[in-house]
């Protein structure tokens, strides 16, 4: 297959037919002396190269670090096809192509900067509109062997491994191929350990001595090995950035902290209650729900701490949806991604979605709309450790929860002897430009009626 790019290519082949049909003694392209009769046709090309631009993901989002290339430059393309993973502040998206066509240019490298609105790759989508020859060439076969062989290479090297951005970094750092391990994760998905694993095998192969060299005698002191460690400096990208930018502003806030401890025996006994009905709903039932649904409950009766303030604060904003956000700990730092409509939900309805929420922050793949809208927030550090907490705002939202490990320790009964109860502490934050000590204490004493009046959580 022959393709007449250019119009000097044109130009030249009709040059040819008038000067053959100036000659009497040769015929337009049908002499004896050639073996091949070649017909010709072409269509306008409307592109050559297309730069691909990053559009704007939303959010206020303008640049954001590319983690992974699918491809590389010569692969061909089609619409869908997933180009590369950029990670933002706030999550990880795929890029997919929108042109069919060949890779002819890579704008950045892994771990570079893209900003919005400029290239990411060029796609040359020119070899679907050219004009092209047919003919019986003996080297088409050729050429068509060798697109099958470059499209089966385009295929294998784009293949990815299933992995966090994380484990990809932890890759990276050891050189690594990712693709050469096995993953034990869920559908095959590469887990930190089975990096480090595959690191470890490979030292212990490379550093095992000869079975005929002579062990040294155990009455020798082995020599300390030398530290080979080195310091590096890395960017501050991803979550931890959003993290830069939201703890610098929360201290420009004014925020005071206030604090109570809550008998969760009655929670506990409920949640027991409750267990089992869950789990033939294939959900697991945590008591982080009762403490969302009592949060909203209680924001209803105080809807200033479900509200936010301009930068200048000059303005309140009463939210009417409580998006209740939740602190997690994922390999990729920490997010707080939220549940929407708390207010609208049931127990079990907000359990099925922090079971989802949790499930794709492990995995990284929160969506956009997890981490944002959030109008109130409540960490649950108790369940990693800690007995207090002084949460810090997350700006503009105006007042933040924290809730420590549960403890079993000795409280006066109601018959006034010593007993042993299930305590948890309760701190909360707020923005003391607008909220006061009075209006925090009066709704954590409603969350903490309702915590240990649990019947209500189910009932409301």
């Amino acid at each position: 297959m022959q393709y007449l790019k250019s119009s000097s290519q044109w130009r030249s082949v009709l040059q040819l037919l008038k000067y053959t049909e100036s000659h009497s003694a040769m015929k337009p392209l049908m002499c004896g002396d050639l073996y091949h009769r070649r017909y010709f046709h072409r269509t306008s090309v409307h592109f050559a190269i297309v730069p691909f631009k990053l559009s704007d993901i939303g959010e206020g989002i303008t640049e954001v670090t590319v983690k992974e290339w699918f491809v590389k430059v010569g692969d061909k393309v089609a619409q869908f096809d997933n180009v590369c993973e950029v990670q933002s502040d706030k999550a990880s998206v795929t890029i997919t192509s929108r042109y069919d066509g060949v890779i002819s240019k890579l704008h950045y490298e892994v771990d570079d900067i893209a900003k919005v609105g400029l290239p990411l790759v060029d796609i040359d989508v020119e070899a679907t509109e050219v004009g092209e020859s047919s003919g019986s060439d003996s080297s088409d076969s050729g050429r068509d062997s060798d697109s099958s062989a470059n499209t089966s290479q385009s295929f294998t090297s784009n293949a990815k491994a299933l992995a966090t951005p994380a484990v990809r970094r932890i890759a990276g750092e050891h050189k690594v191929e990712i693709s050469k391990v096995k993953g034990s994760g869920k559908s095959g998905r590469v887990m930190k350990e089975d990096i480090l694993a595959y690191i470890a095998g490979k030292q212990v192969s490379s550093s095992s001595p000869p079975s005929s060299q002579a062990q040294p005698s155990t009455s020798q002191r082995a020599p300390v090995p030398a530290f080979m460690g080195a310091d590096r400096t890395v960017p501050i990208s991803g979550y931890m950035k959003t993290m830069v930018k939201t703890m610098t502003a929360a201290n420009a806030v004014p925020h005071f902290v206030y604090s109570d401890e809550i008998d969760v025996g009655p929670l506990i006994e409920m949640r027991l209650k409750m267990k089992k009905s869950a789990e033939t709903r294939s959900i697991k039932l945590t008591y982080m729900p009762f403490f969302l649904k009592a949060v909203s409950l209680a924001l209803t009766e105080f809807p200033m701490l479900n509200a936010s303030v301009n930068s200048e604060c000059t303005e309140v904003t009463y939210k009417a949806r409580h998006n209740i956000g939740f602190a997690m700990d994922t390999t990729n730092g920490l997010i707080v991604p939220n549940i929407k409509d708390v207010q609208s939900l049931k127990i079990f309805d907000i359990a099925q979605e922090s079971n989802r929420i949790i499930e794709a922050g492990r995995n990284g793949t929160l969506a956009p709309k997890d981490i944002t809208g959030g109008t109130f927030s409540l960490s649950n550090i108790g369940s990693i450790g800690g007995t207090y907490m002084k949460p810090v705002l997350l700006v503009p939202e105006v007042a933040i929860g924290a809730l420590g490990r549960f403890q079993k320790l000795p409280r006066f009964g109601k018959s006034g002897a010593v007993e042993e109860a299930n305590i948890v502490n309760v701190s909360w934050a707020a923005d003391h430009r607008v909220i006061d000590g009075a209006t925090v204490a009066k709704f954590s004493n409603v969350f903490k009626e309702l915590i240990e009046n649990p019947v209500e959580l189910v009932v409301q």
